[in-house]
């Protein structure tokens, strides 16, 4: 127990949750943007196994870092695009659009890196985002290690978090996004387009869920592997509830997982006895706990997976 209480004071544990919650952050942000203006995303599982093979592989093939996570956000707007055509444009079933989007893009990716990469024993690999110490900061005790010496990708998710807050809440594109999931009626007859901004909350929601799976490909690791997502996307799903869509309670939320994450990794290690399949499902039972806990209380948006069509009533 001891052991236990004092991984919680090692600053490599908090610098590990900042790191881990990345591409949660990138993926909770997507699905929120695509939810507050009323389409449910399931696809996000897909399209982030597609920014983590898309933005690797541009990188294997030549490119420099950052056109990798372009590459990886462009084919993650794609896959959006796709998912938006089905859903916003036609008006079929948003469940089973999001869940076919999934196993395509997961499909596709795994076929083409197989077509493009020749693998060995080993799969290849590229020289990921390596951590950004910023200077006089990153030496501050506890907090300098923990927030200032991650990578940048890490701080692009930050900023993301504020961008769309500030975003949904003080600019008018973000009134239209939110009223769209609300009441795309009355957003028509303001002389706006629902389906039009709709389609572009979804294919930059898209965007940002690949830049998700990116990470994990660039920055967490420096290959590519199908399975490499492992269910981040349904928990992305999870935590937009949690969060009640506010961008700012989704970072709490990405954080709490990946703090829970961090932690049953470390107590393998130092709790003996106990089998090691308790602790990989830890944060998966107390992620579910705590989404019982907050979904009691969460509005979601009026207009969520409902079809918009002109001229019906």
């Amino acid at each position: 127990m001891t052991e236990a209480l004092d991984l919680l004071w090692n600053v490599s544990l908090w610098a590990a949750v900042l790191r881990i919650a990345t591409p949660l952050i990138f993926g909770v942000l997507g699905a929120l943007l695509c939810e507050r203006s009323g389409v449910l995303n399931l696809g996000i599982e897909g399209i982030m196994t597609a920014g983590a093979m898309f933005g690797w592989l541009s990188v294997h093939l030549g490119a420099d870092l950052w056109t990798g996570l372009l590459c990886a956000a462009l084919a993650g707007a794609l896959f959006g695009l796709i998912h938006a055509g089905l859903t916003v444009s036609l008006g079929l079933s948003q469940h089973v659009s999001g869940l076919g989007i999934t196993m395509f893009a997961s499909s596709l990716s795994y076929y083409l890196y197989r077509l493009i990469v020749e693998v060995g024993a080993l799969p290849p690999t590229i020289e990921p985002f390596r951590p950004l110490a910023i200077p006089g900061l990153s030496d501050l005790p506890v907090v300098g290690p923990i927030l200032f010496s991650q990578t940048a990708p890490t701080y692009l998710a930050l900023a993301a978090v504020a961008l769309l807050a500030w975003g949904l809440a003080r600019t008018p594109l973000g009134l239209a996004i939110r009223m769209t999931g609300e009441n795309p009626r009355s957003v028509e007859a303001q002389g706006l387009d629902p389906i039009r901004i709709r389609i572009g909350a979804v294919v930059a929601g898209s965007a940002l869920m690949a830049v998700g799976g990116a990470f994990l490909t660039m920055a967490a690791f420096d290959s590519f592997f199908p399975e490499m997502v492992q269910g981040r996307g349904w928990i992305c799903i999870a935590l937009v509830v949690f969060a009640g869509w506010k961008p700012w309670k989704a970072l709490i939320g990405a954080l709490l997982f990946a703090f829970f994450d961090a932690y049953q990794l470390r107590l393998q290690t130092a709790v003996e006895g106990v089998p090691y399949q308790l602790f990989l499902m830890a944060p998966y039972v107390l992620s579910i706990v705590a989404l019982a806990i907050a979904a009691r209380r969460a509005a979601a948006p009026e207009a969520l997976m409902a079809p918009f069509r002109r001229g019906e009533r």
